[in-house]
């Protein structure tokens, strides 16, 4: 049986990621995906895959959100392309930022941004297995028993 193309995992993830934080916001916030955030010039705006925009969040005069209203971003593992989500997460400091790797079949939970562009902590968890997200003052889970593998 031939492997299931990357963009089919990637929108199976994102869209089953979407509900389960949505459900878990309770209205206490907002999951977007493929929006352009505002990052720091040196990135410019960038369309995470998913992103949690803080209650009371408002648009900018050029209908963007700025990263400093990301509680959290979530991205599909995509060769080439997470080092870039991750430094401009971490030097805006987005407080979580979330990897999901189907090829992999687990999670990396990075927390503790730093200005330098690095997250200090990161845990990686396995499918199969729940994920805690702290967004501010809540926590989310996020149940990855059917993230879907190549």
């Amino acid at each position: 049986m031939p492997e299931a193309p990357y963009d089919e995992l990637r929108w199976e993830a994102v869209f089953g990621t979407a509900s389960q934080i949505r459900e878990g916001l309770a209205g206490a916030g907002r999951v977007l995906s493929g929006v352009l955030i505002d990052f720091p010039v040196a990135h410019g705006p960038l369309a995470p895959d998913l992103v949690v925009v803080a209650p009371g969040a408002a648009r900018t005069a050029r209908g963007r959100y700025g990263a400093a209203d990301a509680e959290a971003v979530l991205e599909v593992a995509h060769p080439g392309r997470d080092h870039v989500f991750a430094r401009a997460c971490a030097e805006s400091g987005v407080p979580l930022y979330v990897v999901v790797d189907p090829a992999a079949a687990v999670c990396t939970v990075h927390t503790a941004p730093s200005p330098e562009g690095v997250y200090r902590e990161a845990e990686r968890v396995p499918f199969g297995n729940d994920l805690f997200l702290p967004l501010g003052g809540r926590t989310v889970v996020l149940r990855t028993d059917g993230f879907p593998t190549p």
